[in-house]
């Protein structure tokens, strides 16, 4: 009985409900400084339910995500930025940097509109043009890990290069505002809060929708049986990169809003190890499932949040534990658990196998996710 609730639907969505009434009720017995925290945790989890639809769902696994995480970073708080000077004046960085006059690529972020819309069309745009040339050419696997970590590595090379640009290794800070919320107001900061968690519950609404699609079945296709989708019409390029436009967009909408939240920006927060970190959420978090990029997110980042206060020297160690033991015992993450625990059970109670009715293995509509080929899925 335990394990057949476990596999219930409605008693998942009884869990959701449950963790979206905690997320909203959060605020009011955390401090300040905690809401923040979670703030900032829900920006991350926003990000893992984009690589996870293109991961999890298309089986192609990137090592990139802080590209496009960083581009809507940046199209806000470059916006950010120059909404706290005043007309004709530059931001201090490019005083420091001998600058004389605002690039021509800064000007039209002194509209609002323009920095929304950049933060999700830029990076959906540098998307396309990667899924474009990369799948056009059918490389997969770790072959396009490998490129999108090579494109992690080389934008962040170059911001670090562009100090009178980007501001360099120092980024974009010294953030007093956004969009008329004071952001040294803890009440202001309690609606920036609410703000990231409707748009957390949007994107998972909209991943939702996108899987349960015949596009999500597809690109569930894709990523089992390439070659036969190809031979009975489609264009697995397409679906593949639609999918990473997807994906980036999510990014840098968490992007744009995490820039208001931490009050900075850098080349730290988008290069090489960060992309890597959020690989790790989805992976925890447990892949092709809706809602386990969401507790991976928040479950790893608030274990590393703790751990590095209690243990300064040591945190690392501890969070590097904590993945192994995921993937080498749990490799579905977190939501795999409760089969795990069946195994064992069923190990120690071999005469109760028979009579056990299995309920408890994460479907995707009628796709058993236990039949994936596991050397395709994983890269």
């Amino acid at each position: 009985m335990t394990f057949a609730l476990f596999g219930n639907r409605n008693y998942t969505t009884v869990l959701l409900i449950a963790g979206l009434s905690l997320l909203l009720l959060a605020p009011l017995g955390l401090s300040d400084f905690r809401v923040g925290e979670l703030a900032k945790f829900l920006c991350f989890a926003m990000v893992a339910i984009g690589i996870n639809l293109v991961w999890g769902y298309g089986g192609m696994l990137t090592l990139g995500q802080g590209v496009f995480f960083g581009l809507g970073a940046y199209s806000m708080g470059m916006y950010m930025k120059l909404s706290e000077v005043g007309d004709g004046e530059l931001p201090d960085f490019m005083v420091w940097s001998g600058e004389t006059q605002l690039p021509v690529v800064w000007q039209p972020f002194q509209s609002p509109f323009v920095a929304v819309a950049a933060s999700f069309l830029v990076p959906m745009t540098v998307a396309y043009l990667v899924g474009r040339l990369v799948f056009q050419r059918r490389i997969r696997g770790a072959y396009f890990a490998l490129i999108t970590q090579a494109l992690a590595a080389a934008l962040v090379i170059w911001m670090i290069g562009q100090q009178g640009l980007t501001g360099g290794t120092n980024g974009l800070t010294n953030f007093t505002t956004f969009f008329g919320l004071n952001l040294r107001d803890e009440a202001d900061r309690r609606v920036l809060y609410y703000i990231c968690l409707a748009a957390l519950v949007g994107i998972y609404l909209l991943s939702r929708q996108l899987v349960n699609s015949r596009w999500g079945r597809l690109l569930l296709a894709c990523r089992d049986a390439e070659t036969r989708v190809r031979f009975l019409g489609y264009n697995p390029a397409r679906v593949k990169t639609t999918a990473l436009v997807i994906s980036a967009g999510m990014a840098g909408l968490a992007g744009a809003l995490f820039v208001p939240v931490v009050g900075i920006v850098s080349p730290t927060n988008i290069g090489v190890l960060p992309s890597i970190e959020m690989v790790v959420w989805v992976a925890i978090g447990g892949r092709a499932t809706l809602a386990g990029p969401i507790i991976g997110a928040l479950v790893v980042s608030y274990a590393k949040s703790l751990l590095s206060e209690s243990y300064p020297d040591f945190w690392l160690y501890f969070q590097g534990a904590i993945f192994a033991l995921v993937v080498g015992f749990v490799p579905r993450g977190i939501p795999g658990v409760p089969e795990s625990i069946k195994q064992l059970w069923l190990q120690a109670s071999p005469k109760k196998a028979e009579s056990l009715i299995d309920l408890t293995r994460p479907t995707v509509g009628s796709i058993d996710l236990a039949e994936e080929s596991s050397e395709e899925a994983i890269v």
